[in-house]
């Protein structure tokens, strides 16, 4: 019977069972071992025939990021001493020598997940969040897995997936936030527990991809989940932030990338504002992106991307001139009707924006100079 059940959990992670052999190096595993882990699996998906909704995987608690040697988990100072019950701490059991291996087997498995894999994975408001890659990284004495997962529009013709690259104790970090600030909401939702060893196998990998698939998706279908400051940082903060770090550099080149993809981020997950409606909510991370954007495809000579975000840049802050003049207006104004001229794109309605500008407030800085010093001192958070 245990093996009938071993056999099945086996073909549910991989389409051909032939293919997943013991790993090299690694001791042969008890009768004992694999019924306690069955049972704990039968355990798991009664927890989800009763009501809750369970990302686990039915394993052993303990540690993601493992450390090769006898040091320290690389994750263990992030979340600190005040993490709730049941999330535990550092890990300092060894790697075992089928780490390699196993991420192998990993690569080859991805591109040709099982159907029961697929299935699991669900759209939330037309999107699809698909583990695309899990890779081993070593940092100094320290390991862990770095998943790759595309934001993807469901219906097959989306060319332009947002990328997310983050570790499980990022993912830990995000949900004890949400537990902390949102508990009612998360009541009923379960984390991938840490794990005291076989945290490299493939096994354990594809079950935390299908799992993150999964908690992702929840989080995007749950309103008060989706607009949590919290969540969208997990989202797009680094790359507003690697960005912003570039420009400082004047990389402007190298920024478009984090700062394009901060962009299909907010628009895929629906933050953001790209309507001129009166009192419609600008997000600051949102027109930030724009700005940047301006800047860099400015600097690079693509003067029509630049135009189109200056225009959509105004078009946030136009909405708003009722309740306060945004300083940046005026300055974005000008560039919009430089730009314009320089694209021979029609500037008859900015021109007439600038003028009524003009007459309200004198002209400060360069609007170059004033839209840097923006970049450069604006505080992502």
């Amino acid at each position: 019977m245990a093996s009938r059940l071993l056999h099945r959990l086996r073909r549910s992670l991989f389409k051909d069972p032939q293919g997943v052999g013991p790993e090299p190096g690694s001791a042969e595993v008890s009768g004992d071992s694999w019924e306690a882990e069955l049972e704990e699996e039968e355990e798991c998906v009664s927890h989800r025939l009763g009501g809750k909704l369970c990302f686990d995987s039915g394993q052993e608690g303990g540690a993601e990021d493992e450390d090769e040697g006898s040091g320290q988990d690389s994750d263990s100072d992030i979340l600190g001493e005040s993490m709730e019950e049941g999330l535990s701490s550092a890990d300092t059991s060894p790697a075992g020598p089928s780490v390699a291996p196993a991420a192998d087997s990993w690569r080859g498995g991805v591109s040709e997940a099982s159907p029961s894999v697929a299935g699991g994975r669900r759209a939330a408001d037309a999107l699809l969040f698909e583990v695309t890659d899990a890779s081993i990284v070593r940092d100094g004495a320290s390991k862990y897995v770095l998943y790759t997962i595309h934001v993807i529009q469901a219906g097959g013709s989306d060319k332009t997936p947002a990328v997310i690259t983050r570790r499980y104790s990022e993912f830990q970090k995000l949900h004890v936030r949400l537990c902390r600030n949102h508990g009612e909401q998360m009541e009923r939702v379960c984390f991938p527990r840490k794990k005291l060893r076989r945290n490299f196998t493939a096994e354990t990998i594809a079950k935390r991809s299908r799992a993150f698939e999964q908690y992702l998706s929840h989080l995007r279908s749950v309103a008060v989940l989706r607009e949590a400051p919290c969540v969208r940082q997990f989202f797009y903060l680094p790359d507003l932030q690697a960005g912003q770090m570039l420009i400082r550099l004047e990389r402007y080149q190298e920024a478009l990338g984090p700062l394009l993809n901060a962009k299909r981020l907010q628009q895929k997950l629906g933050w953001a504002t790209e309507d001129e409606r009166p009192g419609a909510p600008a997000s600051p991370h949102w027109f930030y992106t724009l700005v940047a954007l301006l800047s860099c495809f400015q600097e690079v000579e693509q003067l029509e991307e630049a135009r189109d975000h200056c225009q959509r840049a105004v078009c946030v802050l136009v909405p708003a001139l009722a309740l306060l003049l945004h300083p940046l207006l005026l300055p974005l104004s000008q560039a919009l009707v430089g730009l314009s001229w320089r694209t021979g794109r029609d500037k008859r309605r900015w021109e007439e924006l600038l003028q009524n500008l003009e007459e309200e407030e004198e002209a400060g800085l360069d609007p170059g100079a004033a839209i840097r010093e923006f970049l450069l001192k604006h505080r992502l958070e």
